[in-house]
């Protein structure tokens, strides 16, 4: 599907949590670095790698991109995933 839609965002998310899933890490992060520097306001893949960094251990890295995901919510106005990424944050 990728091949014929090359700037789905969705797809692209989809693809790094299952990279990740399967073990590969390395990869699932890098993709999620990608989306976010090419989707800069699809909140939901800074939630999700927040949540991977932090099932990683990375509580610092977590932090950040979390924070970063918290102001993207903020600063697109959905306001639900504003209140998730916050609490997930004091639960760091």
């Amino acid at each position: 599907m990728l091949a014929e839609e090359p700037d789905d965002v969705f797809l692209l998310y989809g693809l790094a949590c299952e990279e990740i899933k399967a073990g590969d890490q390395a990869a699932g992060l890098s993709r999620f670095d990608d989306i976010h520097a090419r989707f800069p306001d699809y909140v939901p893949a800074w939630f999700r790698h927040a949540q991977f960094l932090a099932e990683l251990g990375e509580t610092d890295d977590a932090k950040r991109v979390g924070k970063t995901g918290l102001e993207t919510a903020r600063r697109v106005g959905d306001l639900h995933a504003a209140g998730e990424l916050a609490g997930f944050l004091e639960l760091l």
